[in-house]
C-alpha cells in the first residue's frame, strides 16, 4: 500500500499567502514575536488524501491576546470556515458557500483572498473535477462552473482570509513546491530526464518539495525543462499587499447523506483574540447554531453480543433444557463458527 507526504509542509508568514516552503540553499526566515504563521500540509493512504491547515500567533496566551485588526481576520476565517463547513451537504451549490464565505467576512470588515480554490479530493487526486471559489472576480465567475454537492464526496475546504484587499500577487519568493502532471514531453536535456524519472518513482502525482531532492543544483537544473513543457506544475508563492496580515483555516471533509463530518483540524482558540467587530447577520448566526460533526468521528457499528440460552418452560409447565454441541472441528483443524447475521 502507498502512504506517505500529499502536500509537503509549507510555513507562511504574516502577508504570505500560502506554499512559502524554501530550500535549503536560500536564506533562513527566522521567526519572530507575534508573526501570524499559517502551517499546511497532507498525508495520504492508498492515496486517499486528507489535508490541514491551520494559523496561529506566535507568542499569543491569556496575558498577550491579540487586539488590533487581525483579531477580526481570526474571527471572520474561523466563522467564514465554520459556516461553510455546514454548507457542505448534499444538494447545496458550491456558489452558496462561495457566497457565505463573502458575507461572514463582510461583517468582520475582511476580504477572503481573491480566487482561491478548495478541491473535491479522489483517490491519488489532489484537484478533482469539482471546486468552491472563493471571492471570485467577474471573469472568475464567468469561468468557473457552479457544482452540486453530492453524497459520498470528499472535500479540502480551504478558507483564506486578509485584513487588506485579498489581491494576490506574486514576488521574487522562488517556488520550491511542484507536481506531476499528465502531460507527455520527450525531455531534451540528460539531468532533466533523471530528475523526471524520480519525481515517477518517488512522488508520482502528489505534490513535492525540490529540498527532497539529494542534489538540489541539478533538481533545480531539471525542473526548468519540465516547467517550460508542462510536465511539472509549479505551486507559486502568493503575497498580500505589504503590511496586511492572512489568515488560513483548511480541513479535510467528508460528505455524508446525512450531512458533513470534518475529519482533520484543531481547536480554534477563540479566547486569544479580541475583535471589535461581530457578527449581526441573523441568517450567519442561525447557520452557525446548526449542529455538525466537528471531529468527523465514525462510530463503528456495535456488534451485538448473543445472549446464553437459558431455560424456558415448555407448555405443561415442565422445565426443559437446551442442549448446546460443542464446536466441531473440520479436518483442517479450524473450528466451525456461528455466525450472527444481525451482526
Amino acid at each position: 500500500m502507498k502512504k506517505g507526504i500529499a502536500f509537503p509542509v509549507c510555513i507562511s508568514a504574516n502577508g504570505c499567502i500560502c506554499h512559502f516552503s524554501p530550500i535549503t540553499s536560500e536564506p533562513d526566515h527566522t521567526i519572530a514575536k507575534d508573526d501570524v504563521l499559517k502551517i499546511d500540509l497532507g498525508v495520504h493512504l492508498d492515496g486517499f488524501i486528507s489535508m490541514i491547515a491551520h494559523t496561529v500567533v506566535v507568542g499569543a496566551n491569556s496575558e498577550n491576546k491579540i487586539t488590533d485588526k487581525r483579531a477580526n481576520c481570526f474571527l471572520a476565517a474561523h466563522y467564514a470556515s465554520q459556516a461553510a463547513l455546514r454548507l457542505m451537504r448534499p444538494g447545496n451549490d458550491t456558489y452558496q458557500i462561495t457566497d457565505m464565505v463573502m458575507k461572514v467576512c463582510k461583517e468582520f470588515d475582511c476580504k477572503p483572498v481573491e480566487g482561491m480554490l478548495s478541491h473535491q479530493l479522489q483517490q491519488f487526486k489532489l484537484d478533482g473535477p469539482k471546486t468552491i471559489i472563493q471571492n471570485p472576480s467577474e471573469s472568475h465567475r464567468k469561468e468557473h462552473e457552479k457544482a452540486t454537492i453530492e453524497a459520498n464526496e470528499v472535500y479540502a475546504l480551504d478558507v483564506l482570509v486578509s485584513t487588506g484587499s485579498g489581491a494576490a500577487r506574486e514576488t521574487t519568493a522562488k517556488v520550491s513546491v511542484f507536481k506531476k502532471t499528465e502531460e507527455v514531453y520527450p525531455l531534451k536535456l540528460r539531468a532533466s530526464r533523471i530528475f523526471y524519472t524520480e519525481v515517477i518513482q518517488k512522488h508520482s502525482i502528489m505534490p513535492f518539495n525540490l529540498r527532497n531532492f539529494e542534489d538540489e543544483k541539478k533538481a533545480k537544473m531539471g525542473v526548468m525543462e519540465c516547467v517550460n513543457h508542462k510536465l511539472i506544475e509549479p505551486f507559486q508563492v502568493l503575497f498580500e499587499k505589504t503590511g496586511e496580515t492572512v489568515v488560513q483555516y483548511k480541513f479535510t471533509v467528508l460528505v455524508t447523506a446525512t450531512g458533513p463530518a470534518r475529519i482533520t483540524g484543531l481547536p480554534f482558540e477563540e479566547d486569544l483574540y479580541v475583535p471589535n467587530l461581530s457578527i449581526k447577520d441573523p441568517e450567519i448566526l442561525s447557520l452557525l447554531k446548526t449542529s455538525v460533526n466537528q471531529r468527523g468521528i465514525l462510530q463503528p457499528v456495535k456488534k451485538k453480543k448473543k445472549k446464553p440460552q437459558k431455560n424456558v418452560n415448555n407448555a405443561a409447565g415442565e422445565n426443559c433444557s437446551m442442549d448446546v454441541d460443542p464446536p466441531s472441528k473440520t479436518e483442517a483443524g479450524v473450528e466451525k463458527m456461528e455466525v450472527d447475521a444481525s451482526a
